[in-house]
């Protein structure tokens, strides 16, 4: 399957951010270029860029030939539909919003890692190395650094924020691991799941891998306020918003050619 043709690891969750009124489609800023563009549609043709999947769990041998992790769509889409629109009711069974928010950190995490997984592909290949003892380098490197992250998220506490007064960015990276992050660091990791909601986990101290989701109702960010400052320093290919303002707000930090005019990019 050409990359073209291939459905982006994040495009349930850029869903979310699809524009539905009048002109149906995304605001992005694209971060190579610094313009401001309309993606037509509901397709995130913007979100091109080839993935590197790595399996973090251990016990399962690599294949280069598995374009990412194995997602239930069906029960993820019913669960972001819900979440962006602030209805728990509507998510699912407790099963159902238990693998949803499993197949939501999977991704998150997928999204996570590609950065290095492609500056170690970049870095091998300068080695006197076949190519699949790179592979296996870089499956080593990945997992060495991730493998331990995705663990503890297993016995992490998770709560679905949903109605939140600040729309939120997503970038390529959107997963936030705030105890690195963060300064000082805070016991949080989160992914946005649409412009009003938000994943967040937190240490539970439990032993066991089966906790229930809880749903709140957020009128305030709290802790979590510098996420959209987070999502924009760490973008590098595209930032999807629901405003031109805030991508506007952001675009300095790209190298925006002469002659770029965001009001181009209105529905």
């Amino acid at each position: 399957m050409a990359d073209h043709d291939r459905l982006h690891p994040l495009r349930p969750l850029l869903k979310n951010w699809v524009w539905e009124h009048g002109r149906i489609g995304t605001r992005y800023l694209d971060c190579i270029d610094g313009e401001i563009k309309f993606d037509e549609g509901k397709k995130s043709r913007f979100a091109a860029e080839a993935y590197v999947y790595v399996p973090l769990d251990k016990e399962v041998d690599d294949d280069a030939s598995v374009e990412g992790p194995a997602i239930q769509e069906a029960g993820l889409a019913r669960f972001l539909k819900a979440a962006q629109l602030g209805k728990p009711e509507e998510a699912g069974s407790v099963a159902d919003v238990q693998r949803a928010v499993a197949d939501c950190l999977e991704l998150g995490l997928f999204s996570a890692y590609q950065m290095e997984a492609q500056a170690a592909f970049a870095r091998y290949a300068q080695e006197p190395m076949f190519e699949d003892e790179i592979r296996a380098a870089v499956v080593d490197d990945i997992r060495r650094s991730y493998a331990g992250v995705r663990e503890q998220l297993a016995l992490y506490d998770l709560s679905v924020l949903y109605g939140l007064p600040i729309p939120l960015l997503i970038s390529e990276a959107p997963f936030i691991d705030w105890r690195v992050r963060a300064s000082p660091a805070l016991p949080f990791v989160s992914l946005p799941l649409g412009p009003y909601c938000l994943l967040v986990g937190a240490p539970s101290g439990r032993k066991s891998r089966i906790g229930p989701v809880v749903w709140k109702a957020a009128a305030a960010m709290g802790p979590l306020k510098d996420h959209n400052r987070h999502i924009v320093e760490h973008a590098r290919l595209w930032l999807v918003a629901t405003t031109d303002d805030q991508l506007v707000a952001a675009q300095s930090r790209f190298a925006a050619p002469k002659g770029t005019k965001p009001e181009d990019a209105r529905p």
